[in-house]
């Protein structure tokens, strides 16, 4: 089994939350969501966190300042996921294994799903593994196109789905494992040529496709890793899912 690393990005202010602290500090239940999402990492085996930070950079790394195994990149301007993977290519240059790709403002992501992904990787190697889910409302989600054989074939996002495609309900959920030199190779290739002008993460996995890598999709992630949080309501859908759990939980026990 090759060392873990994992990318969480965390570098965004979160507008819409309508507070002026970055957005993985906001408190879901108490407590800054980003510290739901390392510990689901730690809890899958990570050895090595690289957190991308941007907006009030220093209180993001105060916060982290106790956890072991956490080394920190820096996004000055934001100008995508993409772009916010690129500032780490120094901590990953020489890293010839799994590098697992997270957004930060996802308190619901389940060890589970992690380990099934990096198993995944471990059996198969491929160039990347995209983690998906099936969403019953999947509106505003990017959907997962397969081929006639069911092998991932591209991610098309709503706006630019047809009809047909907006129908289907297998959805991205910004959670990759890519080996480590292939992320690297793909990050050189994209471009910012689109009307945000931003560098999309979405992108790495079709340049490698379109190199002829093995780029798969596996349909592990729960339902629940599908909430992450953009702005109030989705804060409060978010802490009533967790209770729920929690209450499923204590039950069981």
């Amino acid at each position: 089994m090759s060392q873990r690393i994992a990318i969480v990005m965390a570098a965004g202010k979160g507008t819409r939350m309508k507070s002026e602290l970055p957005k993985v500090l906001f408190p879901v239940l108490g407590r800054p969501m980003i510290q739901y999402v390392i510990d689901a990492l730690e809890d899958a085996g990570v050895a090595q966190i690289i957190v991308v930070v941007g907006y009030r950079a220093e209180d993001v790394k105060h916060e982290l300042g106790g956890r072991q195994g956490i080394r920190f990149a820096l996004q000055v301007e934001q100008l995508g996921t993409g772009h916010a993977v690129m500032m780490c290519r120094d901590l990953i240059a020489n890293h010839d294994g799994p590098v697992l790709v997270v957004a930060g403002d996802s308190p619901m992501m389940q060890p589970a799903s992690i380990q099934a992904l990096f198993a995944e990787f471990d059996r198969s190697h491929p160039a990347c593994i995209l983690g998906t889910a099936h969403k019953k409302n999947p509106t505003g989600l990017g959907r997962v196109v397969r081929d006639s054989n069911h092998r991932f074939a591209g991610i098309v996002e709503e706006k630019d789905a047809t009809p047909e495609q907006k129908r289907i309900t297998e959805v991205n959920l910004s959670t990759y494992v890519f080996n480590g030199p292939d992320l690297l190779t793909a990050l050189n290739q994209i471009q910012s040529n689109n009307a945000q002008r931003e560098y999309y993460l979405t992108d790495c996995p079709a340049a490698l496709s379109r190199a002829g890598k093995d780029v798969r999709a596996l349909d592990v992630l729960q339902p629940c890793e599908a909430l992450s949080i953009n702005n109030l309501d989705e804060l409060r859908e978010v802490e009533g899912e967790m209770q729920r759990v929690k209450s499923e939980v204590g039950t069981l026990s």
